[in-house]
């Protein structure tokens, strides 16, 4: 679809445990699209939160999963005039509404269950964390 998408990648922290490892990446994303006629950039703030596991004496990436902690939306020339569809921004999480409001925007389906600050999917995916690291979740 012609999408001009970044991701930049800061400070790493790992806890390990034996064989098994989980880090957490800060990241940011960046976007470019059009949001009704508009060329706008999106950034996204984040981290990555990798379960990692020793295999025949090499550490590889197990399961990679974002954590969308904030994002906004401008115009790339400021003087240009948007108005979002605040029914379609309030459908996704604070996190990462505005990255997902430009990617319905230029035709992709968004998962709406993506973990963040606080809630339900962040807990069950540190709960998952402490289980990989404890040698309890297979994944």
């Amino acid at each position: 679809k012609g999408v001009s998408i970044l991701h930049f990648l800061g400070g790493v922290a790992i806890d390990l445990k034996g064989a098994r490892a989980v880090s957490q990446t800060k990241m940011t994303i960046s976007q470019r699209g059009e949001v009704h006629g508009v060329p706008c950039d999106v950034v996204c703030t984040g981290r990555f939160y990798d379960f990692l596991e020793k295999r025949a004496g090499r550490w590889g990436l197990v399961l990679r999963q974002p954590i969308y902690e904030k994002d906004r939306l401008d115009p790339v020339d400021p003087a240009a005039t948007l108005k979002l569809d605040q029914g379609l921004l309030r459908r996704f999480p604070e996190g990462y509404r505005h990255l997902a409001y430009l990617q319905t925007q230029i035709g992709y389906e968004v998962k709406r269950d993506m973990p963040g600050l606080r809630g339900p999917e962040i807990e069950a995916l540190y709960r998952r964390g402490s289980a990989w690291l404890e040698g309890k979740d297979k994944t």
